[in-house]
């Protein structure tokens, strides 16, 4: 398996962990990417280049 393949397991997994969690009364999910799309912090770029890593043009 390679890192791509790797890091992309890692999001899904975080994500269902997350979505699970959200069913109670704070909806951590969406705050979440509130705060990517109103902040675009440096580790979420990293994550994006790094999943996209072994993709061609």
């Amino acid at each position: 398996m390679n890192s791509s393949s790797l890091t992309r397991f890692k999001c899904a997994a975080l994500f269902i962990v997350l979505i699970l969690f959200s069913i109670g009364p704070v909806p951590i999910t969406s705050s979440i990417g509130l705060y990517v799309v109103i902040f675009r912090p440096r580790w979420f770029k990293d994550l994006v280049e790094k999943i996209y890593t072994d993709k061609s043009d």
